[in-house]
């Protein structure tokens, strides 16, 4: 683990970095609602849309936070990667969505909507489109389907939600990014990852990561409780498919990253890199378990 060495550990108040959606929500609900043993640590829940986090981050504001995997490569620098917390789309994620039937090859030169600059969406695109010509519109997520339907653009990169609901709402998919990452490297594709400031010290970040790993693990086993809770975050979301939502990105995969997880953001990082998407990542990547 690459972090400073150990710093003195007296309570203080952590800030913690999630979205306010339902998957974050189920996460870390033992944690907002006094569940677990935190070992004396205080967390200060800070939520904000990831965009936002992923532009904090670059700034070190919060001592651990949910960002997006390609913002990683601007903050390796001040945050390592923690092995539990991560958005893992295995065999599913997010979608490039049209009005019409439309194939992959039409995307070339179409206006996209996109959910921010700095979302593993965005990076993950770009690879799909291998240097294939396109015009990104940075739309903020939840707006993406409207601007579709209204026809401000040609297509839009969905994530969140809408990944299950866009079918009953008239959409196509033209890809999803999960399939196809996953039919290329045997790997799911990380999205989202959890990250901890690495002048907090050795001693103080390995708790911080016990307790939220605990966090993690009590919502896995106390599936219903957890589900309630997060049903504030869903967005009209039935539970039935709120449920669903959540089992996609909060998993085993979640809990422990595993070599499959570890291999996924290696080659995703790698090959962006290569590509000159993102600055060049330390390899192997270090994970704070």
């Amino acid at each position: 683990m690459s972090v400073s060495p150990a710093t003195d550990t007296e309570q203080r108040v952590l800030t913690l970095g999630h979205s306010p959606d339902s998957d974050d929500a189920f996460m870390f609900y033992a944690l907002a609602e006094g569940k677990i043993d935190s070992e004396g640590l205080v967390f200060e829940h800070v939520l904000r849309d990831i965009q936002t986090l992923n532009e904090w981050a670059r700034e070190g504001k919060l001592d651990t936070t949910a960002i997006s995997l390609h913002a990683y490569a601007y903050v390796q620098d001040k945050y390592a990667l923690l092995a539990h917390g991560a958005s893992m789309g295995d065999g599913y994620g997010p979608m490039v969505i049209t009005t019409e039937p439309t194939t992959p090859e039409q995307l070339e030169g179409k206006r996209i909507a996109i959910p921010g600059p700095l979302t593993t969406a965005y990076l993950a695109f770009q690879i799909y489109m291998d240097g294939k010509p396109f015009e990104p519109v940075f739309t903020y997520f939840d707006a993406i389907m409207d601007e579709v339907r209204a026809g401000n653009v040609d297509a839009g990169l969905i994530i969140h939600e809408g990944q299950l609901t866009h079918k009953a709402e008239g959409f196509h998919t033209v890809v999803d990014l999960g399939v196809w990452w996953k039919d290329r490297t045997a790997t799911p594709l990380p999205l989202g990852v959890n990250a901890i400031k690495r002048d907090l010290g050795v001693e103080l970040s390995e708790k911080m990561s016990r307790v939220m790993r605990r966090s993690i693990e009590f919502a896995l086993t106390h599936r219903a409780d957890a589900l309630a809770h997060a049903m504030q975050y869903a967005r009209d979301l039935e539970t039935e498919m709120a449920d669903k939502f959540v089992g996609m990105y909060v998993n085993e995969l979640t809990l422990d990253l595993g070599e499959r997880g570890k291999r996924g953001v290696e080659l995703l990082l790698t090959e962006a890199a290569e590509r000159k998407l993102i600055p060049p990542v330390q390899q192997p990547v270090t994970f704070v378990d």
